[in-house]
Order: C-alpha cells, then sequence, then structure tokens
C-alpha cells in the first residue's frame, strides 16, 4: 500500500493548485480515493447542494470528506517540480493606480503588451498568452493587435455558439464565461470568430473553418507548444507568440515554453493559481520563472490566493511563491560578479574574460564553470524582467556589460567543452569536474539562431562606414562565441565574416547565398586536399561524400570502392581507411548540418 501510495502521490505531484488525495466510504465492501489539483471552499463555491428545504454551497470536503494527504504549490514551488511567479503590476505612466478589477484602456494595454514582450519572453524564445474578461473583450483586443504595427504572430480562440453542436457543448461545459457570451448576440460573435479564422488560415497557409473547430483549436495548442523548436528547425513564421483567450488554455494546457501570461480579466482563488500556473513549467535557467503581467490590479485577490491554497504550515508563502524583486535580484548579481572577481583574483588573475585560459588545473577551470553560472542564471532573471527603471538596467550594464558577458560566455564555452572532453576520456578526472552538469543550452537563445546572425552580417557589412552602425564586428564575432547552439557553425561563420568586403552592402539573401558558398568552397578545398594527402582521385572523393550526404547513409563498400585503386593489402588498406575516416568524419558530420549519418559511428572509436 505505500508503495502504492507513493507511485500515485509522484504521479500528480506537478499538479499546479493544491494536490489532495481524499477518502470516502460507500459500503463497508468499496472505498473511492479521489484527487483534486482545485480544491473548493467555501469561500470559492459555487456549485449549490439542496437538501430538503435547506441550500449549501458544495465544497471539496463536502463531496469526499476524509483528507488523506495534500501536496500544495508551495511543496512544488520548494521541490523545485514548479517555477515561482514574477508579477508586473501595471501601472500607465501619469496614471492614477487603478483601483482592483478596474479595466484599462484595451488598445493601450495592448500597445504595453507589444513594448513588453520581447522583454517578457526573453527575445521570443517564449510565448505567451492574454486573458481577457470576454468573447467580446478577446474581439477587441484582436482588431487592435490587427492595426497596430509589430512583427508577432498573434492569434485568437474563443468557443463558438453552440447551436445545437454536442461537441461544442460539451466542451463550454468547462467555459462558464464564453457559454453565457455566447447567447448574447451569437451570430455576431460566429462571424467575428470566421474572420479570425481566416486570418489565421492566411497566416499559417492552413485550412481551418468554425464547423470543425475542434481542428482549428488544436492546431493551435500545437503551435504553442512548437515554441519549443529552435528557429533553424521551425521559422519562428510557423509559431504563435501570443494567444488572445477567455477560458480557453487557462486551465489543463501545459507548455514548457510558454511563460508570459497578461490579465486582463478578474481571477481569483483557484482561478486566479490555474490561469497563472500555464506559465510555471520547469525548462532550464533560460526560464527562470513564470511571468505575470497584470493590468487589473489584482494585488489583493493574488494574496489572498497565495495563502489559501499554501496550506495551513506555510508562515510566509508569498517569499516562496514570488521572485524577489528587481532591487535584491541586482544585489545578488552584484554579489555573484564580486565572487567572480575575487575567484580570478585568488588565481593571480586578471578579472577579464581572456584571462580564464591562464587558469591552472582542471579544479580551478571548473570552480569557474560554476561561478559563471551563478552569474548567468541571476543575468537571466533580471533580462526577463518587465518592470525594471532605466536607472535599475543601467546599474545591472554597469555591474557587468553585455560586452563583457558575452565574453565571458565564450570562456565559459570553450573552458565546459575542454573540461567535458576531459571527463569522457578519463574517469580519474577531479570530483569538482565529475559533479558539473554540461547543459550547454542553457546559454543558447532560439533567437540567437543562424537566420538571426545572417540578418546581423548583413547589417554589419552594409553599415561598416555608417555611423548607423549598431554591432561591430567584435562584439558580433563574441555572440557567436557565446552561443551554444551555434557552436558547430561559428569557426565558419567567423572566418566568412572576415572574409567580407568592408563597406560592401548585401542583403540577408545575398549574405545567405555567400555564406553557403564560402562553406562549399571551402568544404571543396579540405576534400582536394584530404585526397591529395590519402592519395585519393579528387573527383572520386567528392562523389563518395555527395552519395553519403544524398541518403545520409555512410555505406562501407563505396569506401572500399573509394580506396580499391591504391592497390593495398588488407592491412595496409585498414590503416588508410581509419586514418582517412579520422580527418573524413568530422566534416561529414559538418556537411550533414546535425542530421544523423547511419553507419558513421563505427569510426567514432
Amino acid at each position: 500500500m505505500n508503495e502504492l501510495f507513493s507511485y500515485l502521490m509522484s504521479a500528480i505531484v506537478h499538479s499546479l493548485v493544491k494536490t489532495t488525495m481524499l477518502l470516502k466510504t460507500f459500503s463497508l465492501a468499496s472505498q473511492l480515493f479521489g484527487f483534486t489539483g482545485t480544491p473548493i471552499f467555501e469561500e470559492n463555491a459555487k456549485s449549490i447542494s439542496i437538501e430538503g428545504e435547506e441550500a449549501s454551497l458544495k465544497t471539496t470536503e463536502d463531496i469526499f470528506q476524509q483528507e488523506l494527504h495534500n501536496y500544495t504549490i508551495t511543496h512544488a514551488i520548494e521541490d523545485g517540480n514548479v517555477l515561482r511567479f514574477h508579477i508586473d503590476y501595471f501601472k500607465p505612466e501619469g496614471w492614477d493606480t487603478p483601483k482592483q478589477g478596474e479595466s484599462l484602456s484595451s488598445k493601450a494595454i495592448a500597445e504595453a503588451i507589444l513594448q513588453k514582450h520581447d522583454k517578457s519572453t526573453a527575445d521570443k524564445k517564449f510565448n505567451a498568452v492574454l486573458a481577457t474578461s470576454s468573447i467580446n473583450h478577446a474581439i477587441e483586443y484582436y482588431k487592435h493587435f490587427k492595426a497596430l504595427e509589430h512583427d508577432l504572430n498573434i492569434a485568437c480562440v474563443f468557443s463558438p455558439p453552440a447551436e445545437g453542436n454536442k461537441d461544442v457543448a460539451q466542451l463550454q461545459e468547462d467555459l462558464p464565461t464564453e457559454r453565457e457570451d455566447n447567447k448574447q448576440e451569437p451570430q455576431k460573435k460566429k462571424d467575428a470568430l470566421k474572420e479570425i479564422i481566416k486570418d489565421y488560415n492566411t497566416l499559417f497557409g492552413t485550412n481551418h473553418d468554425i464547423n470543425n473547430f475542434d481542428v482549428y483549436y488544436q492546431d493551435i495548442q500545437t503551435r504553442i507548444k512548437d515554441q519549443k523548436y529552435p528557429n533553424s528547425d521551425l521559422p519562428h513564421s510557423q509559431k504563435l507568440d501570443i494567444v488572445i483567450v477567455v477560458d480557453m488554455l487557462l486551465t489543463g494546457f501545459d507548455s514548457k515554453f510558454l511563460n508570459t501570461l497578461y490579465v486582463d480579466k478578474n481571477l481569483n482563488y483557484h482561478g486566479l493559481i490555474q490561469a497563472f500556473s500555464r506559465t510555471n513549467r520547469v525548462l532550464n535557467d533560460t526560464k527562470p520563472y513564470g511571468n505575470i503581467l497584470d493590468f487589473r490590479s489584482l494585488q489583493d485577490a493574488v494574496d489572498i490566493a497565495i495563502t489559501r491554497f499554501s496550506g495551513e504550515s506555510t508562515k510566509q508563502p508569498k517569499e516562496i511563491w514570488l521572485v524577489d524583486p528587481a532591487p535584491k535580484t541586482i544585489e545578488k548579481f552584484k554579489e555573484a560578479t564580486k565572487k567572480l572577481d575575487d575567484f580570478m583574483a585568488l588565481h593571480s588573475l586578471q578579472n577579464k574574460p581572456q584571462e580564464i585560459a591562464n587558469l591552472k588545473g582542471d579544479t580551478a577551470r571548473a570552480e569557474f564553470i560554476n561561478t559563471f553560472k551563478e552569474i548567468q542564471r541571476l543575468k537571466a532573471q533580471l533580462d526577463q524582467h518587465t518592470d525594471l527603471s532605466t536607472e535599475q538596467t543601467e546599474l545591472i550594464n554597469q555591474t557587468m556589460t553585455e560586452d563583457t558577458l558575452r565574453a565571458f560566455k565564450s570562456m565559459y564555452l570553450e573552458t565546459a567543452k575542454r573540461l567535458q572532453k576531459r571527463r569522457d576520456k578519463d574517469e580519474n578526472t577531479p570530483a569538482v569536474v565529475q559533479e558539473l552538469d554540461f547543459e550547454f543550452v542553457l546559454f543558447a537563445s532560439t533567437l540567437v539562431d543562424y537566420d538571426y546572425i545572417m540578418t546581423l552580417i548583413a547589417k554589419y557589412a552594409g553599415t561598416q562606414t555608417s555611423k548607423k552602425q549598431k554591432m561591430s564586428k567584435e562584439q558580433l564575432i563574441s555572440l557567436l562565441k557565446s552561443n551554444a547552439n551555434l557552436s558547430d557553425e561559428s569557426d565558419d561563420m567567423i572566418e566568412y565574416i572576415n572574409s567580407l568586403e568592408v563597406g560592401k552592402a548585401l542583403n540577408e539573401e545575398g549574405i545567405k547565398k555567400g555564406y553557403e558558398d564560402f562553406k562549399a568552397n571551402k568544404s571543396t578545398k579540405e576534400l582536394q586536399e584530404m585526397a591529395k594527402k590519402y592519395e585519393l582521385e579528387p573527383n572520386r572523393l567528392q562523389e563518395f561524400v555527395e552519395k553519403v550526404l544524398d541518403r545520409y547513409i555512410f555505406d562501407g563498400e563505396l569506401l572500399t570502392d573509394l580506396l580499391a585503386p591504391l592497390g593495398l593489402g588488407w592491412k595496409a588498406r585498414r590503416l588508410k581507411e581509419l586514418a582517412l575516416m579520422e580527418e573524413l568524419s568530422p566534416l561529414l558530420r559538418k556537411m550533414a548540418k546535425g542530421k544523423e549519418l547511419s553507419g558513421l559511428e563505427a569510426y567514432d572509436e
């Protein structure tokens, strides 16, 4: 029974409000165990139970009686199973603080969202949901975003009038606001939804219609989750940045790459916590917390919900649920940079990125990894704060400039790769190295991908002699070196940047073509040199490589045919084969652009 209980509890550990295990006895021979992630107390109960002439609100305790165990969101945050929240209570500049629940101008909020979105979502690494108070309100927002200038992909979803459709009627059982809204002017709402779906089809090249609403809804959920793919694998044009909703997606929907909720509706109790909890699924250090931008001054409602759903034993739940305010995080950031300064001084080195190469011993290098990782973790938190003042932003930059941070990140990656190779080859490396977590992805960004770098290179090449230039060659190279997701391409990209003619303006397509030609010429030259070194016919070696890359299969028989003209005995041929493949394997993988080459693993040993 204990093992069963442990299994059941681990299965529900990610429930985000308050997971309660309850027991109800129906007879001497039967018992029912129930689990709920949304316990209903008297103050948030809505369903009414009638017995005789007495009516009362129906609570979870009324239904299940005996509580066996509860696991609150406070426990989940403390255990690291879900993230804390950062809440930005929006106050328009020059306005008085709105009263709780008071609605601001939807157009002003839409404009504020466009200003804050990149910051909140780490430059579109994540995506967001905008919760609105009604279907008409959602339509209003959709029209504002459609009229405003931006580069975001924005969709809107709400259920259509049921009109006898049993599937829609069943769907609306969990969508009380939408169910009631659709009773007023249903045709007007239906026409608006048709127009929204039509725009969606134009944006994504789909063919949805209101008669198959569920397919449209599923496609929206898929595109939200597709945010997990880097833009190099799935272009940003096929993803969603913001989805406008009323009731949908605010409960039960999970995506690790959804990190922001814009709130322009009154929320309270379990509804508030459920909605907020769409944002706090754990990913890695690039997602430090769930971001909430509140446009309804819901601070009192938040405080009440946190207190009610934290469990009776929690003394200071707000300190657990909510991230530190910006001033406190800035102080921690300053302390972390001071530790790096002290660490470098301890090793008789200046606190400069290039000095990391002079660290002696793997233990010191591992200590640098851990020291800098804390700086990066805190900087990631500050980067996604949407409520920083100009003074606070300047203070952060004074503590460590972006250029310095990028340069240290470059040294971090270089050092970590070096230690990882050493650890993989030698089990006797120091314990501090063995314990390192080589998560390079923590320092990568879906924004800093192939397309983004090509855009920057085009700007650099075209504005080299212009005063409008924003990024120097040195900064561009530093950015490349400091992003793990481009580590395989960075050397080639840097060579290409260095080869560009100063001041020669090229558009992005011209830069991309130039880079691909550069890589092709470089690969051809490498193959020619390899052919000469191993006494092979250059054209035959080129044909061999093309056949491997055409099918992404390494054919050993083709390699035998390639070496046959040398007339070697089996032993000499085997030695020649191993020597050739030691050089050719890395080049083949590079030319495959990350795709698996079946059969090549035989030469990895």
